[in-house]
């Protein structure tokens, strides 16, 4: 019985030790134009609609509906990208979908509501 628990410990132990707990970094809407300056492409994960009402100019446009769906086309993992959206809702799900699929991530806390840069409109 004393070797099972001992055996039983050291399993829970090494299953523990193993998993990854590892997740994408966050960061705040003012944070943007510094990380684009060192090469972050910015993701917007609204629908194309809201998308094209005002969004920071250079950015691409991947709906959150799109990346649910496994459209990650036109993606690339060797690129690091900052996911924004309009609250900060839909960006959270796709960072942790792209992250999940070994994308380099940054998700913003805060979403287009609050960005007071330059916008363009398509």
């Amino acid at each position: 019985m004393k070797k099972f628990i001992i055996f039983l410990f050291v399993v829970i132990f090494t299953l523990t030790a193993c998993s990854s707990s590892a997740t994408y970094e966050t960061i705040a809407i003012d944070d943007i134009p510094l990380k684009v300056e060192e090469g972050y492409k910015v993701i917007d994960v609204r629908e194309t609609g809201e998308y094209g009402a005002g969004h920071i100019p250079g950015s691409l446009n991947k709906p959150l509906s799109e990346i649910k769906n496994g459209d990650i086309e036109g993606l690339d993992k060797n690129q690091k990208y900052i996911v924004i959206c309009q609250s900060g809702n839909r960006s959270k799900e796709a960072s942790s979908i792209l992250f999940d699929e070994d994308f380099m991530i940054l998700n913003v806390s805060e979403g287009m509501s609050s960005w007071t840069g330059p916008v363009e409109k398509k």
